[in-house]
């Protein structure tokens, strides 16, 4: 909460107080209009951490992120604190590269992920949605993320990448645990639990799945990792194996935590609700709001190449440049009244990135299966209402509900 005539500047953005429901939104508020390029001094998490440059506005993070020249993403990682994930795993994935490596790389899977192409498995992931959904048949209640969103994108996202339904499970707990490694409920053995049981378990399973198709061609996502080759060379297995996490861990997480967020938010806001199901056709505009007040992930780093200035601030090269989507997409100066929900909304935001070359890859699966998850919940059950509090994932980056309990029906 915001505490009256503080000094913003002095806030350490990383405590965990801050984050006890979610972003800290009044905090982010005052830092865009008092401090927009904001210091961070010491990590609550990690302390041997060195200190990050934090962007809260849409037009300096839109700046940032289109300039990949002085900001770098390969140079340090893109998550906020390096200690928490091991650098030459960071720089396997595309969203850890700089071109022209990125644009190689990235380029081979663009072709799959056109709104054309996606629109084709409109009717197979609207099939998955309507088979979890009649799991719930006969239940007064249910946790929205673990009984609907976390079964529905495992297995989209496990269908793209050729994964066996059975497994799907296993999947998601990996990616749960290593993305949410800062949250005890979700792995308690955290960030070093992380590094040292997880990472080996997700390598050993891919190696299965690599060994598979350099014997048995497919044509999945996986099979585009494997035979990929960049200048006339395929990818290391470190590279093919975290690419394939990449697209995994997004798959599993995105989706799952806007829905989850969005719902929440239509529960709180009856009117809102009422719009969607006496217009269902507004249900777009609906899933754009969502993306725009509850990005799935908070923020994304860049490393400066040079000493450089933004807004004003000088920064050094080396320093971390972090910049947070939860608070571009509530900047005042982009949306009137940034904090209220509202469906009919059309505004552009930033929760797939700002442009550039790290636009996320998959914006139209995402749009497509949240559209899909609000058509099927709300034509199923108009009447949903909270029947406990939610609660949050601990985490700086992955921002989602980790419980969402509901009552299905009055």
């Amino acid at each position: 909460m915001a505490t009256a005539g503080r000094d913003i500047g002095s806030v350490e953005l990383t405590d965990s107080e801050l984050w006890l429901d979610g972003p800290p939104h009044e905090t982010f508020k005052e830092m865009r209009s008092g401090c927009p390029i904001h210091w961070t001094e010491s990590f609550e998490l990690f302390p041997e951490e060195p200190g990050f440059w934090s962007v809260t506005t849409a037009d300096d993070i839109h700046t940032v992120s289109r300039d990949w020249h002085t900001y770098s993403s390969e140079r340090g990682g893109v998550l906020v604190a390096a200690a928490g994930f091991p650098l030459e795993l960071a720089q396997a994935m595309f969203i850890g590269m700089d071109p022209p490596k990125h644009d190689r790389l990235k380029a081979l899977f663009q072709a799959g992920f056109t709104p054309k192409r996606i629109a084709a498995h409109e009717d197979a992931i609207r099939a998955i949605a309507i088979r979890v959904l009649d799991r719930l048949e006969g239940r007064q209640t249910c946790d929205l993320v673990g009984d609907v969103a976390q079964p529905v994108v495992a297995r989209v996202i496990g269908s793209f990448m050729g994964i066996e339904e059975q497994d799907d499970a296993i999947w998601a707990k990996l990616m749960n645990s290593t993305l949410g490694a800062a949250d005890p409920d979700l792995n308690p053995d955290g960030f070093e639990g992380a590094v040292e049981k997880d990472v080996p378990e997700i390598f050993e399973r891919c190696r299965k799945l690599i060994a598979e198709r350099q014997e048995h061609p497919t044509d999945d996502l996986t099979g585009v990792l494997v035979h990929a080759e960049i200048d006339g060379e395929k990818l290391e297995e470190h590279e093919i194996v975290m690419g394939f996490f990449l697209l995994m861990a997004a798959g599993n997480d995105s989706t799952k935590a806007t829905y989850c967020s969005g719902m929440r938010a239509l529960m709180e806001n009856p009117d809102q609700l009422q719009l969607l199901l006496d217009d269902p056709s507004l249900i777009g505009s609906a899933v754009e709001e969502s993306l725009r007040m509850f990005p799935a992930f908070a923020h994304f780093r860049r490393t400066a190449t040079c000493d450089t200035e933004l807004h004003g601030q000088k920064i050094k090269e080396g320093e971390k440049v972090v910049m947070w989507y939860a608070s571009s997409n509530r900047d005042e100066t982009r949306f009137q009244d940034p904090d209220r929900f509202d469906v009919r909304r059309t505004t552009e935001h930033q929760a797939f990135g700002a442009g550039g070359r790290h636009f996320c890859l998959g914006t139209a699966l995402a749009r497509l299966e949240l559209r899909i998850l609000f058509e099927e919940t709300l034509k199923r059950y108009p009447k949903i209402e909270l029947a406990g509090k939610p609660a949050f994932v601990e985490s700086l980056f992955i921002n989602q509900l980790k419980t969402l309990p509901v009552r299905l029906s009055p």
